[in-house]
């Protein structure tokens, strides 16, 4: 009888995955940190999807009638940029603070605890309270979970990329499923019952997680680089002062849920100001690394614009949906906050067939600078679309899937690249730096998402939507105009 000898010598243990078990190939803590966020984004999304319509509904139609449609536009733009504030803010914390395992743990607690008030409490209380747990757990997790996620592979293992897909796949998955449930269950019992729907949702993930996290690879746990006492206390001031700050501005009147956009997007402009000037005038970065940046600039104008059309399914598209859309399909009465279902499907249809486009093209694809000026060109057409059904009181659900489309075929050509490109223009000393300053691209159009639905209503809408879609195209094509420009100024980077 013969003997296998690979069987009987020990498996080689892999510090990447301690288990040594798979999830279709791949390490299963996978599964988990797929997991994880799958039910973060149905959690997120679900209350968001319902949360403009709560704000803004009376007390007798189950909200909680604290402010009127434009307000609440405005408030869900301003919040959206928050998170994408929070986000970087939770990257600091896991990497300086408590490291990117015990950052998500809590994230998770902060996420659940924030919907159960939204479940529990009435009114402002639990408006306030549960919007900002959900907006700093959802800061922290969002970061912190890609960081997990890269901790299961080595920098050469080939199976990173398809692990990141597997992972992404659980957004779309999440994004799709938690509008649609939390909608049902505003219909069945009422707001606080989708927002229960959400809690439930993230109590699922936040158990598995607590379950199985132990099983996370050692590097997860670990500091990158840990503050000392000087900036432990220097960032402790820090944040006092910016929470004095804000206190004042609510105590006196001058911060209002009326003006809170406008607040917001001051604030986004400060922080993105300051990064550009940091990095630039950082005199250890070479001279290609400061032509890098500068070609950036222009780059972050255009994803600006396009996320201030793009998010607008979250305000403004939402009071559409409401207000316009005859939700009533083969006899059966949808909630208006089934629009939020109708992006995701796309993004999980077309997303791979995107990806399958780009590697048959190989080196004949486009260039960064015009994937980007053809999803703000898109999205742009997309608001065009609107003004086929100007002055249409029941306009059929299936216009505005059709511009969702247009939508999603216009940020599968400018979103899989942002974060990326981030990354390749950022000089050495400041790669964290340059991806905050991405996402303050991505804050700054979400929160003017919100902002420019002041300007909205059924009586402007013809010149709004074609003021921003001509508006929103030329952008797109002035970034075209300056392809030979920002790419000279890339210094090689494609």
């Amino acid at each position: 009888m013969t003997t296998n000898p690979a069987a009987q010598q020990p498996r080689t243990a892999d510090s990447h995955n301690p288990t040594g078990k798979t999830f279709f190939g791949h390490p299963r803590m996978l599964a988990n940190l797929f997991s994880v966020e799958m039910w973060e984004r149905f959690s997120y999304y679900g209350m968001q999807g319902i949360m403009i319509f709560y704000l803004y509904y009376s007390v007798t139609e189950g909200g909680s009638g604290l402010v009127d449609k434009t307000t609440a536009a405005g408030i869900m733009g301003a919040y959206g940029g928050t998170v994408y504030l929070l986000a970087i803010l939770g990257g600091f914390i896991g990497d300086r603070v408590l490291g990117p395992e015990r950052t998500l743990f809590y994230s998770c607690i902060l996420i659940m605890a924030g919907h159960v008030s939204l479940a529990v409490l009435p009114g402002a209380a639990g408006v306030v309270a549960g919007l900002l747990l959900v907006a700093i757990g959802s800061g922290g997790l969002k970061t912190n979970a890609s960081a997990l996620l890269g901790t299961l592979y080595s920098r050469e293992d080939p199976r990173r990329d398809g692990g990141f897909t597997i992972f992404y796949m659980g957004v779309n998955i999440g994004s799709l499923l938690g509008p649609f449930l939390t909608s049902f269950g505003w219909g069945l019992w009422g707001f606080h019952f989708g927002f229960l729907l959400a809690a439930l949702g993230m109590a699922i993930g936040l158990t598995q997680y607590a379950l199985t996290r132990k099983n996370l690879p050692e590097s997860a746990h670990e500091l990158s680089s840990p503050l000392n006492p000087t900036e432990k206390r220097n960032y402790s001031l820090l944040l006092v002062g910016i929470l004095v700050v804000l206190g004042v501005l609510l105590a006196t009147g001058l911060m209002r849920p009326e003006n809170l956009a406008s607040w917001v997007i001051g604030f986004i402009a400060i922080g993105a100001i300051s990064l550009f000037t940091l990095i630039l005038c950082d005199r250890q970065i070479t001279d290609d690394e400061r032509s890098r940046v500068v070609s950036f600039i222009p780059m972050w104008v255009g994803n600006a614009v396009f996320w201030a059309l793009y998010q607008q399914q979250f305000t403004v598209m939402a009071i559409y949906s409401d207000t316009r859309l005859n939700w009533n399909i083969l006899g059966m009465e949808f909630k208006p906050s089934m629009i939020n279902s109708i992006n995701p499907v796309f993004i999980i249809i077309f997303a791979p067939l995107f990806t399958l486009m780009w590697d048959k093209l190989g080196k004949r694809q486009p260039g960064t600078v015009t994937k980007f000026s053809l999803g703000i060109i898109g999205v742009g057409i997309a608001f065009l679309i609107f003004l086929t059904q100007a002055g249409n009181t029941s306009v059929n659900v299936g216009w505005i899937v059709l511009i969702l489309f247009v939508c999603t075929i216009a940020e599968l050509a400018i979103s899989p690249v942002g974060t990326s490109l981030s990354t390749k223009l950022a000089p050495a000393r400041h790669r964290v730096n340059m991806v905050a300053l991405y996402f303050t691209s991505v804050a700054l159009g979400t929160v003017l998402a919100g902002w420019l639905g002041k300007f909205y209503s059924m009586e402007t809408e013809v010149p709004y939507f074609l003021s921003l879609g001509i508006g929103t195209i030329v952008v797109g094509l002035l970034l075209w105009s300056m392809n030979k420009w920002v790419t000279q100024r890339m210094r090689g980077v494609k």
